[in-house]
């Protein structure tokens, strides 16, 4: 049994061909690969993302994600839901599985906490509503300009935020781990973490719940995606992108 950690995918599954990860030669159900958020394989549809999927599902490992700030949470959402390891998943495919917020897995022998989500950094200029007088005018408007905008509902949905409730069961969670578990796996990082990125980088509600974790939770590893880089800060907070880790 292998543990293996990647960054966001965008819906680009090209990293896991043989080509670009020999490794999977020797894989097999029991082997994961762990993706840090926005996996954006669950986007336009079935008709559209279906054969992706179904690419990513004939892989010989097993598929994890977390999501992110750019995923579709309307269809994200709507895939069925099974407990899985401890903890409740959506099933994209048998193989390719959305770990949800504010669980607790057993993983390759190892306990994971995972918490998806984040605040979206690409929406300076604004989110447009479809339903709105003026949509198309100022939807063009801002194209013409190169804006930083998105979409609600086409390429941006406010779920990319936990609410009240995934908070709550988050905390609740790891209550009855004791505060105590091996892996945390999340799309953003705390607060203090963001701000040894770049010091520009705003907290937010997000950020700062899980600065509390990183405060009171006991745990060796941190994961997570997010700033399309691959950096170690503090030894055990690791932000990945394109890069593909083992666990040890």
């Amino acid at each position: 049994m292998s543990v293996y950690v990647t960054g966001d995918t965008h819906g680009d599954f090209q990293r896991f061909t043989t080509k670009n990860f020999p490794q999977l030669k020797g894989m097999d159900r029991d082997d994961y690969m762990i993706i840090c958020g926005d996996f954006g394989g669950v986007w336009a549809g079935e008709q559209t993302d279906g054969h992706k999927l179904d690419w990513l599902e004939d892989k010989p490992f097993t598929t994890l994600f977390v999501d992110g700030n750019h995923e579709n949470f309307d269809l994200l959402n709507f895939c069925p839901e099974r407990e899985w390891h401890g903890g409740r998943a959506h099933v994209v495919r048998p193989h390719v599985l959305h770990l949800m917020r504010g669980q607790v897995f057993e993983i390759g022998g190892l306990t994971w906490f995972t918490m998806g989500g984040a605040a979206s950094h690409d929406t300076q200029d604004g989110i447009l509503d479809p339903a709105k007088p003026g949509f198309e005018r100022r939807y063009w408007a801002l194209r013409r300009m190169n804006a930083m905008f998105r979409v609600l509902g086409h390429s941006w949905w406010p779920e990319e935020m936990p609410s009240e409730a995934e908070y709550a069961e988050a905390e609740a969670s790891l209550e009855r781990s004791g505060w105590c578990v091996d892996c945390v796996l999340t799309h953003c990082v705390p607060t203090s973490v963001t701000k040894a990125l770049d010091p520009s980088y705003q907290p937010d509600k997000l950020t700062d719940f899980l600065e509390m974790v990183r405060n009171r939770c006991q745990f060796r590893r941190w994961f997570a995606g997010h700033y399309h880089t691959n950096r170690i800060i503090d030894e055990r907070f690791i932000i990945q992108w394109e890069q593909i880790s083992q666990l040890e």
